[in-house]
């Protein structure tokens, strides 16, 4: 770190009482300078007197509070108008005078009790000095005194300004806080539906089917398997997403349970934080086979380009909402999987034959695909679902992919 970067930041760590006896400093200093003594301000235009014993004291009055001026305003302006009186009815017309206009502003800007009456005592204090040095002689006249007034009260007000657009830019910050955490609740909640719809509706379709099997012990205990695997998946999928609200977690999510022999290598989407990506489709369509949906996929090309992760996300959303839904709705009918991605955009299509016989469905909210559609137009992308004229249903997606993956 440079000599520069260090004083940068010794002063940024320096406490708030140091940093601001600075300007104090400052004009301390410049009212000891012989040349600039006559640059002081002089309210009243009574003649000069020679620095004496009092003059430090107002010296020490007016510039030394101004440490104290953003974490005791009242205190400040108090002790600073102190020392500015003195001044001037002592006549020194002294450099620090300036420091009761940046006490002013300080004032306006931080002060949160009593504004009304701080204003109210000042004017009152001022009003008094002004008729103690018209009583002395004082040449200065009514326009000068009002004139003075006004500039310290334009010195008040730009601090109140100041503390306006704060105020203002702090309900915006706090207004753009709540709107993020509640577009965070919505998608960690997007998230949860389709994880745990997914993999409940294929342990609902599984365990229907074990029902019909009891003359055949071998097939029970392979669709009992099935069931069990698909609970270890959705416990694994589980702790993956909710590790994400975990900043100080390490290490797999799930070390400590053993994975079923269906597991797929899922992995973590760079920007959202939650499984899945368009390399992982191929475990959805062996999860949907095993649980008894005859699925055929398409994937082109075999070896896919690299696809940003929310964009890659998404194409895994699509295809496990559209196999979630042909499990409820369309048990056993034939499922043609098609997923297409070129460097520009991913294209999805996920079609189900007509169910082969009536019977019941697990239950839907509808939740899955308006939220999915949500998700798709988020990232310019379009998704179209709709009963095709078989009786069977269709989803598409176009999924445009981030130009910051293609450029890698």
């Amino acid at each position: 770190m440079s000599a520069h970067g260090r004083v940068r930041h010794w002063w940024y760590r320096a406490p708030v009482v140091v940093r601001d006896l600075l300007p104090g400093m400052v004009l301390l200093i410049a009212s000891l300078v012989p040349v600039l003594q006559r640059y002081g301000t002089q309210l009243g235009d009574l003649p000069a007197r020679p620095l004496d014993g009092l003059a430090a004291v107002a010296l020490a009055l007016e510039c030394l509070p101004l440490a104290l001026r953003r974490r005791w305003p009242l205190l400040s302006v108090a002790l600073v108008s102190a020392g500015f009186v003195l001044d001037q009815l002592r006549s020194y017309h002294l450099v620090a005078g300036a420091a009761l206009a940046l006490s002013l502003m300080s004032t306006g800007l931080h002060l949160d009790r009593c504004r009304r009456a701080t204003a109210v005592a000042l004017t009152g204090a001022y009003t008094a000095l002004a008729t103690a040095l018209a009583v002395m002689g004082s040449p200065e006249g009514l326009a000068g005194f009002v004139t003075f007034y006004l500039l310290m009260v334009l010195a008040w007000g730009a601090g109140a300004w100041l503390r306006s657009a704060r105020v203002v830019e702090a309900d915006r910050r706090r207004r753009a806080a709540e709107a993020a955490r509640a577009e965070e609740r919505t998608r960690l909640a997007r998230e949860l539906h389709d994880v745990v719809t997914h993999h409940v509706t294929a342990m609902v379709v599984q365990a229907q089917a074990a029902r019909y099997l009891a003359a055949e012990p071998d097939r029970v205990d392979q669709a009992l398997a099935t069931v069990a695997d698909t609970g270890r998946l959705a416990v694994t999928d589980l702790r993956q997403l909710l590790d994400v609200l975990e900043p100080n977690s390490s290490g797999p999510p799930n070390s400590s349970s053993p994975p079923g022999p269906t597991s797929p290598p899922s992995q973590v989407g760079a920007s959202q934080g939650v499984v899945g990506s368009v390399e992982d489709v191929r475990d959805l369509v062996r999860q949907a086979r095993r649980a008894g949906q005859p699925v055929e996929l398409t994937q082109e090309p075999r070896v896919l380009p690299a696809a940003d992760a929310d964009a890659g996300l998404a194409a895994y959303r699509v295809v496990q909402e559209a196999l979630t839904n042909a499990l409820k709705h369309a048990s056993g009918s034939p499922t043609d999987v098609s997923v297409h991605q070129t460097e520009q955009e991913i294209t999805v299509q996920v079609t189900t034959g007509a169910p082969e016989r009536p019977g019941p469905t697990a239950p839907g909210s509808g939740r899955g695909l308006a939220g999915l559609r949500e998700r798709v137009e988020a990232l310019s992308g379009t998704l179209t679902a709709g009963r095709r004229p078989d009786g069977g249903f269709a989803v598409r997606a176009r999924i445009p992919v981030a130009e910051r993956a293609t450029s890698r």
